[in-house]
């Protein structure tokens, strides 16, 4: 399948999804484990049913790993920011990443809230609503840099601003997108591979760097797989808050 056509599958589950949420009713915690939303569960059965129907594998937040043995696996996460989308805070997403055997090779991430996407194929660029090249900013110092954050750091960071917005998906492309100039998760091993991986192609095609605080793979497709994602928009940066972020264990 070429990189386009997985793209308009990623695109037709992110569709699902927003079709499973216009006719949800109680957008309330499900009951099934702490943080489960209805949401989630609505989104993610609609989503799962686009991607299995076009041959893909599937590891979901919600429902972990379909399908392992197939060629293309979909990292998934339905909605990233269910508790924004609880409180009807319009800052949460629907995040998929298309994985094959060399890596992330197409990601899809929509703003349900918005309706705006980011996109990007490997080696293809990204861009944001279809049609328009994302580029991270040129900020290479911490003192001139605003950053997006979750967890809580123990102390100021130093860097010029900050924001916690609450969800990843969204914050990773945000930096793609030069809104942000950097991302740092300050919680420990908090963040799946269905959080961050498709904001990680994203960014890495509009000329940003994601990586590991502490040097792990991000790519993994295991759904006990916990990582702590740093972006930013500069090789400077990026030495910056890497240094700042395993400063404080």
């Amino acid at each position: 399948m070429t990189p386009d056509a997985m793209l308009d599958v990623l695109r037709g589950a992110a569709a699902a999804v927003r079709a499973a949420l216009d006719v949800l009713d109680d957008w309330g915690l499900a009951g099934t484990r702490p943080g489960q939303y209805r949401s989630d569960l609505a989104a993610d059965a609609a989503a799962v049913a686009v991607l299995d129907k076009a041959g893909f594998g599937v590891l979901s937040e919600e429902t972990g790993l379909h399908h392992p043995d197939r060629a293309v696996v979909v990292v998934l996460d339905p909605v990233d920011g269910s508790t924004n989308a609880s409180r009807r805070l319009p800052w949460y997403a629907s995040s998929l990443c298309a994985v094959d055997g060399d890596g992330a090779r197409a990601a899809f991430v929509v703003n349900q809230a918005t309706g705006e996407t980011f996109e990007a194929v490997r080696g293809g660029g990204a861009r944001t609503d279809g049609d328009v090249s994302l580029r991270a900013s040129a900020t290479t110092t911490l003192g001139s840099a605003i950053v997006g954050l979750s967890g809580w750091p123990p102390r100021h960071g130093g860097w010029k601003q900050m924001r916690a917005l609450g969800a990843a998906a969204l914050d990773i492309c945000a930096v793609a997108a030069g809104r942000l100039d950097a991302y740092v998760d300050f919680s420990w091993n908090a963040h799946g591979p269905w959080d961050y991986l498709a904001g990680m192609l994203i960014c890495q095609e509009a000329g940003a760097s994601v990586v590991d605080a502490f040097g792990r793979d991000l790519v993994c497709l295991e759904h006990d797989c916990r990582r702590t994602p740093v972006a930013a928009a500069t090789a400077e940066l990026l030495g910056e808050l890497v240094a700042l972020r395993t400063s404080e264990g």
